[in-house]
């Protein structure tokens, strides 16, 4: 018999794309897809069971299918549907213990996945340049998904020391990009104008959904020779983009703002339902993140496809261009530059002019 794998977080978009793959593989043999509402999108031969994870009823569903794989992407930051703030934190939290209980009471079940977040690492003007997995965050988040992801990680912790025959692969992912990722801020790129901190300009890091994906995949199976998908990764793309560059390349103006002001700015934003400016995306925004890739690459045996420059530029692609696309800005400039000196030759970005050549009489 081949693996029978559960995945949570079925309706959502990246739920249901890795429901969709992980059918491919030869080695499993049934899939059950749980959410408490009804997906959107096909979801192929997959089993859907309509459930409440933060119900005790998930312990049945595990038991009737004989589960022995468990992926858990109901971590996230936003409300599917009309559910809240309160309905997430519940999803995330609540839903995982229930869902970490029914684990731990279950004899089949072999392996476990968890969707979590380079949030947990927080934001901070002294946080060092990169964050390994070990790395303790110089302050820990206060509230929002980033706190749900720090809770989640520690009852998962939990579950690992009291089920040590289950191997546990918790996934920190960066920020994720992609054309049909929806996100706060993937909501912040979209304006048509962007605030910004006044005096800041933080590093990001992006992973792209294609790559989450393939990830996934990846600590869903057995570990491949010189490999192990055990333990906890930080996964993003290579590279790192200033909020600046990523506002040039989105052709999207920036307004500097104080930074006692940005919470005003963010309530404004999220009161009229354009992106939601909560504390912790203000903080990344201010401060950046940068996490190291190494174990993913050595330990868990993972090449993302996509660096971060290339996640982003799949997703700008999608958005359209922006009130200062960089090709009409460019164009611009050259033809401010052609009129200011009509006789000079445009000089390609990147290169330094040569210095003029001395006449025969020395002058």
């Amino acid at each position: 018999m081949g693996k029978v794998v559960l995945v949570t977080g079925a309706a959502r978009h990246l739920g249901g794309r890795f429901v969709r793959r992980i059918q491919r593989d030869p080695e499993v043999e049934r899939v059950v897809a749980v959410d408490a509402v009804e997906p959107g999108h096909p979801l192929g031969a997959a089993e859907f069971v309509r459930a409440d994870i933060r119900r005790p009823a998930i312990a049945k569903v595990l038991a009737e299918h004989e589960v022995d794989t468990v992926v858990h992407l109901d971590v996230t930051g936003t409300a599917l549907g009309a559910g809240g703030r309160t309905s997430v934190k519940e999803t995330n939290v609540i839903g995982t213990m229930q869902l970490l209980g029914a684990c731990q009471k279950s004899p089949r079940v072999a392996r476990l996945v968890v969707k979590s977040s380079t949030t947990v690492y927080g934001s901070a003007p002294r946080d060092p340049a990169v964050f390994t997995e070990t790395t303790p965050a110089k302050s820990l988040p206060s509230g929002g998904f980033a706190k749900d992801a720090v809770e989640v990680e520690g009852y998962v912790r939990g579950f690992a020391r009291r089920r040590p025959d289950v191997a546990v692969c918790v996934l920190r992912f960066a920020n994720i990009l992609g054309p049909r990722v929806d996100s706060p801020l993937t909501e912040y790129l979209s304006l048509p104008v962007m605030p910004t901190v006044l005096g800041y300009d933080p590093r990001l890091q992006f992973v792209h959904e294609d790559d989450v994906i393939d990830v996934l995949d990846l600590s869903a199976r057995e570990p491949r020779r010189g490999s192990l998908n055990c333990g906890t990764f930080n996964v993003a793309g290579d590279g790192v983009l200033l909020l600046s560059q990523c506002a040039r390349r989105l052709g999207r103006p920036t307004v500097p703002v104080l930074l006692p002001a940005v919470t005003w700015v963010g309530t404004a934003l999220r009161t009229v339902g354009l992106t939601d400016f909560a504390p912790e995306q203000i903080r990344l925004l201010t401060h950046g993140r940068v996490v190291s890739t190494t174990q993913m690459r050595e330990a868990l045996g993972f090449l993302p496809r996509y660096s971060t420059a290339e996640a982003f530029a799949d997703f700008a692609a999608s958005r359209g261009p922006g009130l200062l696309p960089p090709e009409t800005l460019a164009g611009a400039v050259d033809r401010l530059a052609g009129r200011v000196a009509p006789g000079a030759r445009p000089v390609a970005s990147g290169t330094v002019p040569s210095p003029p050549t001395p006449s025969d009489d020395g002058s």
